[in-house]
């Protein structure tokens, strides 16, 4: 009996994520299959206003991967990609539909996915259920814990996930509860697919008012999140151009998130304005690492970009971070998947604040890693009962008050881990009443935030 043919389908929906999947198909980290078709999936809030993939300056770099594209938003119309998953009574249906309306036949399916907790990716899983799954992880997230707790059928079925060494020498915890081995799509491979895009015009753009050796600031649109308030994000894009002034840069690139509203951009000029420096706003969508490449920066300053660690680790580019304490603090719940993006480039990028000569990062990628799992256990103890141990030993040994800021101690008290609560006010956690008052305190503290947001941020 001949062999089936053999299909693979790649889900994207970022241009980064699609350079990852041509850096992992260039470097042979698949198998050889009878046909490679990319699934774009446009997971934006609205996509009707939003270009997808293929529309993307650049994509047709990337596009001669594959041997056919297909839409996973025209799929399911009039779902969105991130709020519909197939019910289960309905799934062999569906298959059915798929296998006949993407020419599958009897096709061997094998699924390469992102963001697997979560649809579309998820809902791919289920659809082809005797399908093996890879997951690629294009950022910072893959060193963190499994954000809840997958579906052993689905979860069983993960051969790899591949990363990025984004944090060389530190091992990516997620999907680990099922074995799943890392892979590193090579570092050469990835830079010489965005060397393609830095090349293309298309992709690129028109750089050239864009001054080479300036200093460059990424912003990330973290009000959209109900991370930060509006007013925070814009005082702390102010504070970036400050910080990058007080380093001694007077000419600096503004790299907006391609959704954060305009006026973002006219308040940063007219706080260039007031400190008599150059500003450059860029008002089209391009990839920072082109930027690296094209114009060289000086300094890459941002929040918890995964693109500072890619300036660091792939390009040797001096780097700076601001606002990560702020955000320690506010996210939540604790178990928020940024978390251990945060906590990594808090604790190996230098703060912008530092006037030093030579500004330091508090840890290093080789001793970062014990944090990272006492981290992801804090955050999914059920998850990973195994690192309880290991979690123990670095809050017993390292706890002090900078490495406080990355646990919380009611997280702490409720998982009875080193620095916890005393036991005499053990009872807190529990008390109803007090529970009340510390809500209504948290309440008015979030008014007054809300009313004095500078002095808040300030604080």
């Amino acid at each position: 009996m001949p062999a089936r043919p053999r299909t693979q389908i790649f889900l994207a929906s970022t241009l980064y994520g699609a350079a990852t999947l041509a850096a992992a198909l260039d470097a042979d980290l698949f198998p050889p299959a009878d046909r490679r078709l990319l699934l774009i999936s446009n997971n934006a809030t609205t996509p009707e206003t939003t270009p997808a993939l293929d529309a993307m300056p650049g994509f047709a770099r990337l596009r001669g991967r594959f041997d056919r594209l297909l839409s996973w938003n025209e799929t399911i119309r009039p779902f969105h990609p991130g709020g519909w998953s197939p019910r289960p009574n309905d799934v062999p249906l569906w298959e059915r539909h798929l296998r006949l309306l993407w020419g599958l036949g009897d096709d061997q399916v094998e699924l390469v996915v992102e963001s697997i907790q979560v649809n579309p990716a998820m809902a791919l899983a289920q659809l082809f259920p005797d399908a093996p799954v890879d997951v690629y992880a294009d950022g910072l997230m893959s060193y963190g814990p499994t954000r809840n707790k997958l579906d052993p059928l689905v979860g069983t079925r993960i051969g790899r996930l591949l990363h990025l060494d984004l944090v060389p020498g530190l091992k990516p915890l997620l999907l680990t509860e099922f074995g799943v081995e890392p892979v590193i799509v090579p570092t050469d491979a990835f830079t010489k697919v965005l060397a393609e895009l830095a090349d293309d015009g298309e992709a690129s753009g028109d750089l050239s008012g864009v001054p080479e050796g300036a200093a460059l600031l990424l912003g990330q649109y973290l009000s959209a999140l109900s991370i930060l308030t509006p007013q925070e994000e814009e005082e702390l894009h102010v504070r970036m151009v400050r910080g990058a002034v007080e380093r001694g840069h007077r000419e600096i690139v503004f790299k907006p998130h391609p959704s954060a509203p305009a006026r973002w951009s006219y308040l940063l000029e007219r706080e260039a304005e007031k400190l008599g420096i150059s500003l450059t706003v860029l008002d089209r969508p391009v990839l920072a690492e082109v930027l690296y490449q094209r114009v060289r920066p000086a300094l890459v300053a941002g929040c918890f970009s995964t693109a500072l660690l890619t300036a660091s680790a792939f390009y040797d580019l001096p780097v700076a971070r601001t606002g990560t304490g702020l955000l320690l603090e506010r996210l939540t719940p604790y178990e928020n998947s940024n978390r251990v993006p945060v906590t990594l480039v808090d604790a190996l990028v230098p703060d912008l604040a530092d006037r030093g000569a030579a500004p330091r990062a508090t840890a290093t990628p080789q001793d970062v890693g014990p944090l990272v799992t006492a981290v992801g256990y804090a955050m999914q103890h059920q998850i990973y009962p195994h690192l309880r141990r290991a979690a123990e030993r670095y809050l017993a040994a390292h706890l002090d008050p900078h490495t406080r800021r990355y646990f919380k101690r009611r997280r702490l008290t409720v998982l009875a881990l080193p620095g916890a609560l005393p036991s005499q006010l053990s009872f807190i956690p529990r008390n109803a009443a007090v529970r009340r008052v510390a809500r209504r305190a948290r309440a008015v503290q979030r008014r007054l935030r809300q009313r004095h947001p500078k002095k808040w941020t300030a604080a």
